[in-house]
Order: structure tokens, then sequence, then C-alpha cells
């Protein structure tokens, strides 16, 4: 799921940046990186930007700066919802463990 479709209240763990060139580099140096939590705080009444929180700090982005960042949703125990790791599908390591 794209983080773009996260609502505001819910968390998820960053699995993919996507992008090219300028946008992928300007979204990395902003913190967001595979397994990292993101928060969704608010979004603006239209829907763009949504506030997200990570690392410790805010942060605005655009809808469509969202949409480039795959995330995996966490349930109410804070973790992702899949229990088994996004690279094989069996095992129990990798970001969910």
């Amino acid at each position: 799921m794209n983080l773009s479709l996260l609502k505001p209240g819910k968390t998820g763990v960053i699995t993919k940046i996507g992008g090219e060139g300028a946008l992928r580099r300007h979204l990395l140096d902003m913190g967001l990186t595979p397994k990292t939590v993101v928060y969704v705080r608010k979004t603006a009444p239209l829907g763009d930007p949504i506030e997200l929180s990570l690392r410790g700090y805010e942060l605005t982005i655009r809808l469509s700066d969202a949409e480039q960042i795959e995330i995996e949703e966490c349930g109410p125990d804070g973790l992702p919802e899949q229990k088994t790791c996004s690279c094989c599908n069996k095992c129990s390591g990798g970001i969910n463990s």
C-alpha cells in the first residue's frame, strides 16, 4: 500500500521508496528510508498535504510524493500486520521480526 492511502491516526513501516533522481534522493534525505516507522498525524482540509511523525520530528509532504512510498500498515500492537518477512513470505525475519 502507498503512504498516501494511510489514514490519519494510523502507523506504518516503510518498505520501499520509489521515484527517480532528485525526488528519490530528497525523500531519503528527509529520513523516509526503509524500515522507518511513520505515523500519519493529520491531513490538510482538502487532503493535501499530509503531516507525518517519524524519527522524533514532524514532516509535511505532498500526496504525490507520498504515493512514491510503499508501506506496511501496523496493527494495534504497533507491528506490521503481515507476520512473515517480505523477502520470502515464510520466515519471521526481515522488517517484521
